[in-house]
């Protein structure tokens, strides 16, 4: 088979990785990729938000499957321009990627679905939200309704945050995505991704993560992508899992059938449980960045078999093999992210790190210039190991982490805390 991936972050080299290990690819494109990615594949320098460039570069390669990364090319429709095109695609139609495009239209569903969320009122204009806020008071958490690449949340523990909060979103902050402000009550309890594998109709759990949001170790400053993630996810026992299927995931993928959108990708479920009882934090329909990275390290080959079955309509007849083990991912970024940072420092010792079905490194954020690998993101390496605990999987992370030489970076010292 001959792939082609969109993207060209961490997400997209560990689906890279794992497509690459499958007998049935013979040739993998990836555009745009990174230095990383072309190790071990072709880069293609494509506009991935362009889908008549994107049928162009298909049609050239004779593609057989396009498998596409990030939510942005999804909610322009990109899927849409290649399956027209008559392109088997692993990803959502434009109208079906609105569960993660917009916040409200995800409301929407889980009301018609009767899938349970956290309480919301959704708002064009500052002065009623602020009212909203300081009704209701504080914690509070404020959502720009649109894209804005994970960083469009604010947890807002006080009503001023709140209120800044709002200010920021109607002001521009995250640019047309916070043109519309959905306001939802403060859930507590222990966080966790839940992705699913669907096809229009079969829903085929492929595993959970936990990942830590906040750049600071102990979970402290401001929301960030991604510093690091684990898998699996311990809050996700069978009951939950179960819970979670019955009661928010298969109503909700009725209900965009019901609705002639029918669900075609990777469904991944942000959740809230406290007390065994799983609600909705949002739908993504991408596979999450850097959870991405530690579910391919341990589904490995059976990934690109799985995504074919996914986008043509096979489900029904998958299985997933899980090994009983844990990965974890620690993300090295630029001093300074999640606010300004620096590009073009040089990494070095990446050399060091013995690469193997266990111990990975997948760039997230890197170019390759003058034979050296420079930093080009906010986030820029993700350092990966599998073991056969979380605590060894952690610990040969981190000795990896220890190879590599980039004063210009950082990273968190404490992912997989609450689980270890």
């Amino acid at each position: 088979m001959n792939i082609l991936i969109l993207g060209s972050g961490g997400r997209e080299h560990g689906l890279a990785w794992a497509v690459m290990q499958n007998p049935k690819c013979d040739k993998l494109i990836v555009a745009p990729g990174n230095a990383g990615i072309a190790d071990i594949a072709d880069c293609a320098d494509l506009d991935i938000m362009d889908g008549t460039a994107v049928v162009a570069c298909a049609e050239a390669n004779a593609i057989d499957l396009v498998i596409v990364g990030p939510e942005a090319p999804l909610a322009a429709g990109v899927a849409d321009d290649l399956r027209a095109a008559g392109f088997l695609v692993f990803g959502p139609s434009r109208a079906a990627a609105q569960l993660e495009a917009s916040k409200s239209f995800t409301k929407e569903i889980c009301d018609a679905a009767g899938a349970p969320t956290a309480a919301y009122a959704r708002f064009t204009e500052a002065e009623p939200a602020r009212d909203y806020v300081r009704a209701q008071g504080a914690p509070i958490v404020i959502k720009a309704d649109g894209l804005a690449a994970g960083k469009g949340v604010i947890v807002a523990m006080t009503e001023d945050e709140a209120l800044a909060a709002i200010d920021d979103m109607f002001g521009g902050a995250f640019g047309g995505a916070g043109a519309e402000v959905v306001i939802e009550e403060y859930l507590d309890g222990e966080e966790a991704s839940f992705f699913v594998l669907c096809d229009g109709e079969t829903a085929l759990p492929i595993g959970t993560a936990q990942d830590h949001k906040r750049v600071g170790e102990g979970d402290t400053g401001p929301n960030t992508g991604g510093m690091g993630a684990y898998s699996p996810a311990p809050v996700m026992n069978d009951a939950v899992t179960e819970k979670a299927l019955t009661e928010i995931i298969r109503p909700s993928l009725a209900e965009m059938a019901r609705r002639g959108t029918p669900f075609q990708g990777v469904l991944f479920a942000g959740l809230m449980i406290k007390d065994g009882q799983p609600k909705l934090i949002e739908f993504n329909v991408r596979f999450g960045d850097p959870e991405c990275q530690v579910l391919m390290m341990r589904l490995g080959a059976q990934v690109l078999d799985l995504l074919q079955a996914s986008a043509g309509g096979q489900l029904a007849e998958a299985r997933v093999n899980w090994a009983d083990d844990h990965a974890l991912t620690v993300v090295l970024a630029a001093n300074g992210y999640p606010g300004y940072y620096q590009k073009g420092s040089v990494i070095s010792g990446l050399e060091s790190c013995a690469e193997d079905s266990a111990h990975m490194v997948f760039h997230a954020g890197t170019s390759r210039q003058g034979g050296q690998i420079t930093a080009t993101g906010g986030r820029v390496l993700n350092v990966t190991a599998r073991g056969a605990s979380l605590s060894e999987a952690a610990e040969r992370a981190y000795a990896m982490v220890d190879q590599i030489d980039w004063p210009e970076g950082f990273c968190r010292r404490d992912i997989g805390w609450r689980a270890l």
